[in-house]
């Protein structure tokens, strides 16, 4: 009897066990991952918002309450604009990069005045709500200021317009708290194309963008090739000591839009440890006119990615409040715990979501390829600042090409010396340039 008893007390306890076990495991959800790793965000443009809306006045933006319905930037008011500190709450977002961005029409006039501008509304605004927010500049204070129940606030600077081609500027810039540039915006700079020309080329990366990307490699700032061409993809995925960031980025095998990632790419960044952030605008998970984009086209880019190159380098990179549409189920910040929910069902056909997978996805792979930029500047501490100034041939071809009236604003050294009618007559110049541009030469004169 003593054995019996033993023995169904045994069974009862492994019983118990048992089922305990599975109702763990049952009840995980997605949702869940984001309590053990941070959800960081690659691009959120709540900045622009702040400067279109109130020209930088945080006097005048009411961080604090939940915005949806607000006269001003509620959903009825204003399309592009997804934030608030409840909704990123309700997100889970435990790290967010902030993203400085000008207008490219500010190209050779003043550009870099209004990133600075932009920088400067950032650290503000981190700086006004220090029980929830935290400027972070290292990518180990990232998960240390999470657990303490900030979100780890970073700079991004969108578009290499703002960098007025200058190293100096880049390193400024770094020095402000920026810790990463993206190469170009929807214009092309003189030293790198975007997006726009696809797979054709204009200028490729000239050397002085090749002496950028070593410069960002040296000092330790990110370079994100979110907008740039997919041949400039290639070409700086080729010379790069450090891994990249695509801050807001999907696939393009997926919806073949300019924006998005070719799948020769995507197998490069996979060799380079870099990361892939998928942005959930619309238009660009959603190439089908027809209907609205929704959650599920999010997932089949994370998923494709996911299939490729496997799950160490995706990322996250809504492109809130920078765009004018979001798909039906992710509205606004505090749509990623649904994201992350959704995943972790994994449906037929679809690849398997460990909780594992689930905090790279969110944040460990980006925590990884910032910690890896910083091991490469440390590795490159010796080393002297790159002193290459771009040519004022380069910056003329450039200039004409947009129909300004060439140097007539600017007084650089770079300027002497330049050989005119040469330029003018040269096959390259004359390649580079349209009959559009000429006509813009007297309106937009600077």
């Amino acid at each position: 009897m003593v054995y019996i008893n033993v023995a169904v007390c045994l069974s009862v306890l492994l019983l118990v066990i048992g089922l305990s076990v599975g109702l763990s495991v049952n009840t995980f959800r997605g949702r869940d991952a984001l309590d053990s790793a941070p959800l960081i965000d690659g691009h959120n443009d709540l900045p622009y918002n702040l400067y279109g809306k109130l020209n930088n006045h945080l006097s005048d933006f009411n961080f604090e309450s939940d915005l949806s319905n607000d006269s001003v930037w509620g959903k009825k008011a204003c399309d592009s604009c997804f934030t608030d500190l409840p909704r990123l709450l309700k997100g889970k977002v435990g790290g967010q990069f902030w993203v400085a961005y000008v207008s490219c029409s500010s190209q050779y006039k003043d550009s870099l005045q209004l990133t600075m501008r932009q920088i400067d509304v950032i650290r503000r605004f981190i700086q006004k709500y220090p029980n929830n927010l935290q400027l972070v500049t290292e990518a180990g204070d990232i998960e240390t200021t999470w657990r303490s129940g900030k979100i780890a606030s970073m700079i991004g600077v969108e578009g290499g317009h703002s960098l007025d081609s200058s190293l100096a500027v880049l390193r400024l810039y770094y020095d402000l708290g920026v810790r990463y540039v993206t190469l170009t915006h929807t214009c092309n700079t003189p030293w790198a194309d975007a997006s726009t020309v696809d797979d054709g080329y204009v200028y490729n990366l000239t050397e002085f963008g090749q002496a950028m990307v070593y410069e960002m490699n040296r000092i330790g700032m990110l370079v994100d090739l979110s907008h740039v061409s997919h041949n400039v993809m290639r070409e700086v995925l080729a010379i790069t000591k450090a891994p990249v960031i695509f801050s807001h980025s999907s696939a393009f095998s997926v919806c073949n839009h300019y924006r998005n990632v070719p799948d020769d790419v995507l197998h490069l960044v996979k060799k380079n440890n870099g990361v892939v952030m998928v942005n959930f605008y619309s238009e660009f998970v959603n190439c089908n006119a027809s209907r609205n984009a929704t959650m599920e086209d999010v997932i089949k880019h994370i998923n494709h990615i996911r299939r490729l190159i496997g799950p160490d380098h995706i990322g996250i990179g809504g492109d809130y409040d920078g765009v004018s549409s979001m798909p039906v189920g992710l509205e606004d910040v505090s749509k990623y715990p649904d994201l992350f929910d959704r995943l972790y069902e994994s449906r037929e056909g679809e690849p398997r979501w460990t909780k594992e997978d689930l905090e790279k996805l969110a944040g460990r792979n980006l925590i990884r390829v910032f910690q890896a930029t910083e091991a490469v500047r440390d590795s490159l501490s010796s080393e002297l600042p790159y002193e290459e100034t771009i040519t004022g041939n380069e910056l003329y071809i450039a200039q004409r090409r947009e129909g300004f009236n060439p140097g007539s604003c600017q007084s650089a050294i770079e300027w002497d010396n330049i050989n005119v009618s040469e330029i003018e007559q040269s096959n390259s110049f004359s390649h580079f340039t349209t009959r559009a541009a000429y006509q813009r030469l007297e309106v937009n004169g600077c």
